[in-house]
């Protein structure tokens, strides 16, 4: 690991965390986008973006398409990874709520430091996702359908919140309030396209969500097997 003196700055390693997730999703990464998704101004994003390739972190092509190089990559990995230890260490040592680690674990992040970060992993057990269920940075994720793709009848296991989910306070706390977190078993029981909502059990209990909603969820693709 590299020491701390190396790392890009608390703002930089902002860009290269979400340049990383929209990535990850297969977006195309724009600096319009990234500006919206992290609340400044277009030639303010676009400045950052600049340093950023000149310190060789990014790619711009054509003012428009964002990569990470290798050297970004190994960077963006590393904060990524220590926001999944801050999220872990805030659920399952803290005690605080799933709905809320996301943003505390942003005021975390920055300042680990890699001893500090070798300690939480081992005090957590090497957990190997976050309590989102999304992996950590060079692990694979299994395969995955969204809920919103599912048919009535259809049974599956909740894998994981899309990451641009985990930003949305209210759908988050929804999504805790009823249980639709990983691994816990839905059933489609109706998909009203009409009005844009699933209707799903979940723990006993039905529960109707948005078709945007369902779509922010990943559930396994296979029926999930059956406990003897």
């Amino acid at each position: 690991m590299k020491h701390a003196i190396d790392r890009p700055t608390a703002t930089v390693e902002d860009y290269l965390q979400e340049i990383y997730d929209q990535l990850g999703d297969g977006k195309t990464v724009i600096a319009a986008r990234l500006a919206e998704r992290i609340g400044v101004s277009h030639p303010t994003a676009w400045a950052t973006l600049q340093r950023m390739q000149r310190d060789g972190l990014v790619e711009l092509r054509d003012r428009r398409d964002i990569h990470l190089t290798a050297r970004g990559a190994e960077a963006a990995q590393s904060i990524k990874r220590r926001h999944y230890l801050a999220e872990r260490l805030v659920v399952d040592i803290l005690g605080m709520g799933w709905a809320e680690s996301h943003v505390e674990a942003h005021r975390i992040e920055h300042a680990v430091s890699p001893k500090v970060e070798e300690r939480i992993m081992a005090l957590l057990g090497n957990p190997t996702t976050c309590p989102h269920g999304n992996p950590f940075p060079g692990l694979p994720r299994p395969p995955t359908v969204l809920l919103a793709s599912l048919a009535e009848g259809d049974e599956r296991e909740i894998d994981g919140v899309q990451e641009d989910a985990e930003d949305d306070a209210d759908l988050m706390r929804f999504l805790q309030e009823h249980h639709l977190v990983p691994g816990t078993t839905v059933r489609v029981i109706e998909v009203a396209a009409y009005n844009s909502t699933m209707t799903i059990e979940a723990d006993g209990r039905r529960v109707v969500l948005g078709l945007s909603a369902a779509e922010r969820l990943r559930v396994g693709d296979r029926v999930p097997a059956k406990s003897s």
